[in-house]
């Protein structure tokens, strides 16, 4: 993403963008938008749904929180910085008594594993535990859960452009 992409989150959606500083270093970032999304019709590439990066499908009324993008530079991963990120989130959409979030998510292990079994499989396994997926496992972990699969999501050779569809739900508020 550019600073482009960036101005249009904050102006757009302020409250769901964070950024994570360690010593005036940014260290990670987490952003995303509000939307309606339909679990019916929930196949969906991820450049579409981030209308390229600029998040202009945010819905100021929308029940569920899109998690767009979330990063921690290298030097700061295994340290708390994600977990801290994706609390954010969930305060946000605890505060603003939304449903939850969606999101994509990668699943960058399956490259290990794609010669010798589905997308399907590798996701059951690593839910399962049988399997660790550095994103999928730490997701899993967070709360979420795989709600389906996205065929074509992103142009990623390592996971054969496959990715989660995951879900949390905010426990404060009922199910519909």
């Amino acid at each position: 993403m550019r600073e482009e992409h960036f101005l249009s989150h904050c102006q757009l959606f302020p409250e769901g963008n964070f950024v994570a500083i360690f010593k005036d270093r940014v260290i990670g970032l987490g952003s995303g938008f509000l939307i309606d999304f339909d679990f019916a019709q929930a196949q969906h590439r991820f450049q579409e749904i981030i209308d390229g990066g600029f998040y202009s499908n945010h819905d100021p009324e929308g029940d569920w929180y899109y998690g767009g993008d979330i990063s921690v530079h290298p030097d700061f991963r295994r340290r708390g910085v994600g977990s801290l990120l994706y609390k954010a989130r969930k305060d946000v959409v605890k505060k603003m008594n939304r449903r939850g979030i969606v999101a994509g998510g990668l699943i960058p292990g399956f490259a290990d594993y794609k010669d010798g079994m589905s997308p399907r499989q590798y996701v059951d396994l690593v839910a399962a535990g049988a399997i660790y997926d550095s994103t999928l496992s730490f997701q899993l972990g967070r709360g979420f859960e795989v709600r389906g699969l996205l065929k074509d999501y992103i142009e990623d050779a390592a996971s054969d452009n496959w990715a989660t569809l995951i879900v949390w739900e905010n426990p404060a508020r009922p199910a519909q």
